[in-house]
């Protein structure tokens, strides 16, 4: 595997250990909050990012596919963000060439995904229920460590 897929696989791992720290122990309330008329709900925000990484393996595949999934119940959403990471990085592990050039894959969906995730945190605060700060360089993040169980965090603030 080469240093950009490795990293692209790095990124991956940051989005689950960052997003999941976003959506860990939301109240339910939280997934309808809507902030202002005419902005997404955070089950709406999150379901967008389940559709980048699903447009990801399109581009994996060299194809240029976009769907636009209905909001899930929020636990569902959850797990579909999650598995959602995992199916783009078990293509990036593999040894098939992609599609798409790896720059394009982090330029495009990947690096929205990581504005989302923000978007999600600041909602959080918005609501009244907000994540506590983190030096995310300190935290253990591990290539191909996708799921909602992540490592505890090791240096976090208020």
């Amino acid at each position: 595997m080469n240093d950009s897929r490795q990293f692209l696989r790095h990124t991956l791992a940051t989005l689950a250990y960052r997003g999941g720290k976003a959506v860990r122990g939301a109240p339910d309330a939280f997934a309808d909050f809507k902030p202002a008329p005419g902005s997404r709900t955070p089950a709406q925000v999150l379901a967008h990012v389940g559709d980048l990484m699903d447009w990801t393996l399109q581009l994996c595949r060299g194809e240029q596919t976009w769907h636009e999934a209905a909001p899930l119940p929020w636990a569902d959403e959850v797990a579909r963000f999650h598995r959602t990471l995992a199916d783009v990085d078990a293509v990036l592990a593999a040894d098939a060439p992609l599609g798409t050039p790896v720059e394009r894959l982090f330029q495009g969906p990947i690096a929205d995904a990581l504005t989302h995730v923000g978007q999600l945190t600041m909602l959080r605060r918005m609501f009244g229920a907000p994540v506590k700060g983190e030096n995310y360089s300190k935290a253990e993040i591990v290539a191909g460590r996708l799921g909602a169980e992540q490592s505890a965090p090791r240096r976090e603030f208020d």
